[in-house]
């Protein structure tokens, strides 16, 4: 277990790198005229910035490099992170010629992706039976199956929440900082050095993403940050969870999971494509019901908190 200073160090130092990279990284993105252009279904009327994801990206690795003792854990983000990333920047690429990237591309990266984290060890093995005390061990091809299914989910539900400036950053500071403590809980401090990484990188940018947003961390960013998460859940939260503990890491990222859901149904009723956006999400009804955006936020990070309690809650109690 890690003394209380190395976590705090951790943070601090994902942090200042966000928070003093993200200039240049704006600058940048004006100068190249990277920008996501206003359209009818988003929140913003001038273009702002993209390219965000890239210094969060960067501040993670180099930390998590530092503080994160290089393991596979470490190496499976960073590899698997890197092609998210990547294909994420070509996606925002569309956007900056007002154009719609192809999804399925993006999708399979996104499993080529999980299936890094596979490669590197990081899977949904199994479960611990509350009744009797054995582990059930999944077959191998279940446990593959379980794990790319959740990483690409959560990669996804964190993109779709990032509709409105300081959202999906907040919340998954939230997640992280509960990841965290699950991760403190059940031993896994690797994990929890990880989610203390994230939750500085995610704060840092926050900084510049919350209204009125003066930079987007754009679909790389977004998605790297679900992709992160679904790994530390993984790695931190799924390892040894009881049948009950394993509702802990949906709970703990809950507010993505549900918003997602809303879509999904909403958009199946109307049978429409899943994959295409609108304005339906959960926080555009908010403001249409004549919230702000910053008291639409503010909603959504209390109801963050209160998933967040709840996991831990659970967590606790289980033991």
């Amino acid at each position: 277990m890690h003394p209380a200073w190395y976590y705090l160090v951790s943070f601090c130092t994902a942090f200042a790198i966000v928070f003093f990279m993200v200039p240049s990284v704006r600058k940048l993105a004006l100068k190249l005229s990277f920008v996501d252009r206003p359209t009818q279904r988003k929140a913003h009327t001038q273009p702002i910035p993209l390219l965000g994801g890239v210094a969060i990206y960067i501040s993670f690795v180099i930390t998590g490099g530092i503080f994160g003792k290089a393991g596979p854990t470490y190496w499976g983000i960073a590899l698997g992170g890197l092609l998210i990333l990547l294909v994420g920047i070509l996606d925002d690429y569309y956007k900056t010629q007002s154009k719609d990237f192809k999804p399925w591309p993006r999708f399979i990266a996104q499993i080529i992706s999980a299936l890094v984290l596979v490669g590197f060890g990081i899977t949904i093995n199994g479960v611990n039976d509350p009744f009797n005390g054995r582990y059930m061990t999944f077959p191998l091809w279940v446990s593959i199956l379980t794990t790319v299914i959740w990483v690409v989910a959560i990669t996804n539900m964190m993109n779709f929440l990032d509709g409105v400036d300081g959202l999906a950053c907040g919340i998954a500071a939230i997640s992280s900082i509960t990841l965290f403590f699950i991760a403190l809980l059940k031993g896994q401090y690797p994990m929890a050095v990880l989610a203390m990484i994230l939750m500085g990188s995610a704060l840092g940018f926050l900084r510049y993403n919350f209204y009125p947003a003066r930079i987007f961390m754009g679909d790389a960013g977004a998605t790297f940050l679900g992709f992160v998460l679904a790994a530390i859940a993984v790695d931190g939260a799924f390892k040894s969870a009881t049948l009950i503990s394993a509702i802990v890491p949906v709970l703990a990222l809950g507010v993505p999971i549900t918003d997602t859901l809303w879509v999904i149904v909403k958009r199946f009723r109307e049978n429409r494509p899943i994959y295409l956006g609108d304005r339906g999400h959960t926080f555009h009804i908010l403001m249409r019901s004549g919230l702000t955006q910053i008291q639409t936020v503010a909603v959504f990070y209390i109801v963050g908190l209160c998933f967040s309690i709840a996991s831990i809650a659970i967590l606790l109690a289980a033991k």
